[in-house]
C-alpha cells in the first residue's frame, strides 16, 4: 500500500473533515426541512379535583393513593345520620303541609253547603216576607172598612217590617258565607305554595342524603388524597384529585418562528425523559390561543422602553396515539421532546386556522 508523503496528511485530513462536515451540514439541513422539533413540552391531563357537596365527618375513605378508579365509584362515605333526620323531618313538614291542604278543601266544602243553606234561608225569608205584605194589605183594607181595628193592622204592618228585616239579614248572611269561600280560595293557594316548598325540600334532602356518597367525576388515578376517616369536611374543600392519565397529552411549546410550518393532524414522534429511548406517536391536535405569557399571573408589559424582542412560545396542544403502548403510562408534569413531520400536508396551519378564525369572527359580526 503507498503512503502518502508526510506534506499531504494535513491536507487529507482536512478534506475528511471537509467532508464530514458537508454531510453533517446536510444531514442537518434535510433534518430542519422535515422537522420541527423543541423539548420545552411537557405531559398534562384534565385531572378533576374531588370536594364534598354536604358537610359532615367522614366515615370511610374507600380508596388509597395512587389507585385506579372507575367513573362513578364511590371514593368516600360520610356519616348520613344527619341528613336522614334531615330528610324526615323535611317529610313530616310536607305531610304537614298537604293534611292543611286537605283541610282547606274540607273546609271549602262545608262552605260551599253552608252557602246552600243560607241561601234556601233567602228564599224561605222572602217568602215570609211575601207572606206578611200580602196580610198587610189586607188587614189595611179590612181597616179603612171598620171590620178589624187599627191596632190588628199595625200588628200586620210591623210582622211586614221585620219580613223584610229577615230578608236582608239572610241576604248578608249568604253574602258573608260567599266571601269566605272566596278567601278559601287565597288560602288554599297559599298553603299549596308552602306544600309544594316543603315537597322541594324533601327532595333536596333526598339529594343531600345521596351526596353522602362521594364518586368519582370520571375514570382514572387518585392522587393528593388529604382526607382521612373521622376528618369534618365542608362543601369545596379538596378531597383528593382524579388524573384521566388514559386520556393524557402533550403540551409543547414551539417558538413563534416554528409554527408557521405546523399543521393541524401532522404526525408527532414524541419521547420521554422517564421511558428512556422509547418513542411513541401522536398528532397536532390544536393551538393555544395566546402565547404562554399572556396566560400568566402578571402579563409582560411591553410598552415601555427597554424593550427587547425575545421569540415567544405558542402552546401546541398534541394528542397521543391511544394505541401506543405508553398511552395510559404517562403521567403529567414529565418532561418530553417531540418532533413534527412538517413535510405531511393535513388540516390547516398555525395562519389559516387564526385566518378561518377571523373570517368566523368577521361573518358573525355581520
Amino acid at each position: 500500500m503507498a503512503v502518502l508523503p508526510k506534506k499531504f496528511v494535513p491536507l487529507a485530513a482536512g478534506g475528511v473533515v471537509a467532508v464530514l462536515l458537508v454531510i453533517g451540514g446536510a444531514a442537518w439541513w434535510m433534518d430542519k426541512q422535515h422537522y420541527e422539533k423543541t423539548d420545552n413540552a411537557f405531559i398534562a391531563a384534565d385531572k378533576v379535583s374531588v370536594a364534598p357537596q354536604v358537610d359532615g365527618y367522614v366515615a370511610e375513605v374507600l380508596v388509597g393513593d395512587n389507585q385506579q378508579v372507575a367513573a362513578g365509584q364511590v371514593l368516600v362515605r360520610l356519616d348520613t345520620a344527619p341528613l336522614k333526620a334531615a330528610l324526615a323531618q323535611a317529610e313530616a313538614n310536607a305531610a304537614a303541609l298537604d293534611a292543611a291542604v286537605r283541610a282547606v278543601d274540607d273546609k271549602a266544602r262545608l262552605e260551599q253547603a253552608m252557602i246552600a243553606q243560607k241561601a234556601a234561608g233567602v228564599a224561605s225569608a222572602h217568602a215570609q216576607a211575601q207572606l206578611a205584605q200580602a196580610e198587610l194589605a189586607r188587614y189595611g183594607t179590612l181597616a179603612t172598612q171598620g171590620w178589624v181595628s187599627p191596632q190588628r193592622a199595625q200588628t200586620a204592618k210591623a210582622a211586614a217590617s221585620q219580613a223584610s228585616a229577615g230578608v236582608e239579614q239572610a241576604r248578608a248572611t249568604l253574602e258573608a258565607e260567599r266571601r269566605t269561600a272566596e278567601s278559601l280560595g287565597s288560602s288554599r293557594a297559599q298553603t299549596l305554595a308552602q306544600a309544594q316548598a316543603a315537597h322541594a325540600a324533601v327532595e333536596q334532602a333526598r339529594i343531600n342524603l345521596d351526596r353522602a356518597e362521594i364518586k368519582a367525576p370520571v375514570a382514572g388515578v387518585v392522587g393528593a388524597r388529604a382526607v382521612r376517616p373521622g376528618q369534618y369536611v365542608r362543601p369545596g374543600s379538596a378531597l383528593m384529585s382524579v388524573v384521566p392519565v388514559q386520556n393524557a397529552y402533550i403540551v409543547a411549546n414551539f417558538k413563534e418562528t416554528q409554527v408557521s410550518r405546523l399543521k393541524v393532524g401532522q404526525p408527532v414522534t414524541i419521547r420521554a425523559d422517564a421511558f428512556g429511548k422509547q418513542a411513541f406517536k401522536g398528532k397536532i391536535d390544536s393551538f393555544a390561543p395566546a402565547t404562554g405569557s399572556e396566560f400568566a399571573l402578571i402579563p409582560v408589559e411591553n410598552a415601555v422602553g427597554n424593550f427587547t424582542k425575545i421569540a415567544q412560545r405558542l402552546p401546541v396542544k398534541i394528542a397521543v396515539d391511544p394505541a401506543s403502548p405508553l398511552a395510559g403510562a404517562l403521567r403529567p408534569g414529565l418532561s418530553v421532546e417531540v418532533k413534527v413531520d412538517v413535510t405531511a400536508d393535513t388540516g390547516p396551519g398555525f395562519a389559516q386556522a387564526v385566518s378561518a378564525a377571523q373570517l368566523a369572527r368577521t361573518g358573525a359580526s355581520r
